[in-house]
């Protein structure tokens, strides 16, 4: 469980085809000590376990395995060494709740449309795939790329989201422009009051 607060940003050492599988190499300021083997990171969204750790260039770098589902789900399959990761660290009992209820698993990949900077700040018009736009209603949250944020506007499959200054800067989003494909976790509880409705 996670809330979309990005803790740091991580960089793609590494990627190793694995049959369906990939072993990707992910290196960050979080102390290898402090990565236990089996845990949950969030990397631009998805939730993966951290497999091996290690040092090198004087940063921690931990692997992960990322199979054929999250490949076809996220933007997983088109990472390779130099990309840019927003990452955060599973929750622990008793940890502030900043942001909103993600789970790490993605629902689809949405697409930036627009960007519009001033004041320092940028607004995002993105599309939604067609399947999940109805999970996304004004002022309610979404997780895209790793990070919770607000929906400001939604119209059809397209919604706008608002970054302030500090977003931008301490995590992926200042190198996001027009046509970046971002990893998009709908609200939990918007998916299971749809469940709900349809089930009635």
């Amino acid at each position: 469980m996670f809330t979309g607060l990005v803790s740091d940003v991580g960089e793609v050492r590494a990627v190793e085809p694995r049959g369906d599988l990939r072993r990707i190499r992910i290196a960050c300021n979080y102390a290898r000590e402090s990565i236990a083997l089996g845990a949950s990171i969030a990397c631009a969204g998805p939730c993966l376990t951290a497999v091996a750790t290690g040092e090198a260039d004087g940063r921690a770098w931990f692997d992960v395995d990322v199979g054929a589902e999250t490949l076809a789900r996220t933007t997983a399959g088109d990472w390779t060494p130099g990309r840019r990761l927003n990452l955060e660290r599973s929750l622990k009992v008793g940890d502030e709740l900043g942001g909103h209820i993600v789970t790490g698993h993605v629902d689809g990949v949405a697409q930036v449309i627009a960007r519009d900077d001033f004041d320092g700040m940028a607004r995002f018009d993105i599309r939604a795939p067609a399947a999940l736009a109805r999970f996304i209603a004004e002022k309610g949250s979404v997780c895209l790329d790793g990070t919770s944020l607000t929906v400001n506007a939604v119209e059809g499959d397209r919604f706008s989201v608002l970054l302030i200054p500090h977003t931008l800067t301490v995590t992926t989003w200042g190198a996001v422009t027009a046509g970046t494909r971002l990893n998009l976790e709908v609200d939990l509880m918007a998916r299971y009051a749809a469940r709900l409705a349809e089930a009635r």
